[in-house]
């Protein structure tokens, strides 16, 4: 019998149930009420759907980037950063914004800034990897600044994510960086911070934890991250 793909199996499921979402959240955002009148049972209002359809679409999006970035890069991203990857962008916007895993479930959104972290962290030692396996770029970089360069890479991301978040709740009015609660209530001062700054921590402790192991694989000559790098080929198959 066949051995089954499972990357490719929780690829299609995770995809299919972002598809499925956006088209019944788009026809929530038709019929929503804008704002919740005074006496009025709590319901989600038009600006709730339109962070997860927002949502909806970046992760489909996201899902489809690593196929052009194999094939524009020539590069082979193994099974199991997919698979962790995939899965991140199911627990991120399925479960997070979709099922309301972010208000019911704790520290969900602390975890997931975590793992993102150490994920980042995996991949800026790929980048410096694939460069010192180029030709065109010789470079024989020691173990500590390939851990610096690494964190470096992760928490600038982390920045640019959350850069991301503050510029389409301004322009759409959404709630990426829960300064409301989930009732429209906005929260005031360090309160209304207290989410941007504890995602930009966890993400350098994340980050952190993967250039620590990174740096002593690399000084030990293990192999401990080999399984989540990146490779250069030749040909990258569909």
């Amino acid at each position: 019998m066949k051995k089954i793909n499972w990357e490719k199996v929780l690829y299609i499921f995770v995809f299919i149930s972002l598809m499925i979402s956006a088209i019944f959240i788009g026809y929530r955002i038709i019929v929503a009420p804008a704002t919740i009148e005074p006496g009025m049972e709590y319901v989600r209002i038009k600006s709730e759907y339109t962070l997860m359809f927002a949502q909806c679409l970046l992760g489909l999006l996201a899902m489809v980037l690593p196929s052009i970035f194999e094939k524009r890069f020539k590069v082979r991203i193994p099974s199991y950063m997919m698979i962790l990857y995939v899965v991140f962008l199911y627990c991120a916007i399925f479960l997070g914004e979709v099922r309301s895993f972010y208000y019911n479930v704790n520290h969900w959104d602390t975890i997931l800034h975590t793992f993102s972290g150490g994920m980042l962290g995996a991949l800026g030692f790929s980048f410096v990897s694939l460069l010192n396996q180029s030709e065109k770029v010789p470079m024989n970089l020691s173990p500590l600044f390939v851990a610096i360069f690494a964190f470096c890479f992760a928490v600038t991301l982390g920045v640019v994510w959350e850069i991301y978040e503050f510029t389409f709740d301004g322009i759409l009015g959404l709630n990426m960086q829960k300064f409301m609660l989930e009732n429209g209530t906005q929260l005031i001062g360090r309160a209304a911070l207290a989410d941007t700054m504890k995602d930009l921590i966890v993400d350098a402790a994340g980050a952190l934890v993967v250039s620590i192991i990174g740096y002593i694989s690399m000084k030990k000559q293990k192999d401990w991250l080999e399984k989540v790098q990146l490779r250069r080929v030749k040909h990258v198959e569909n």
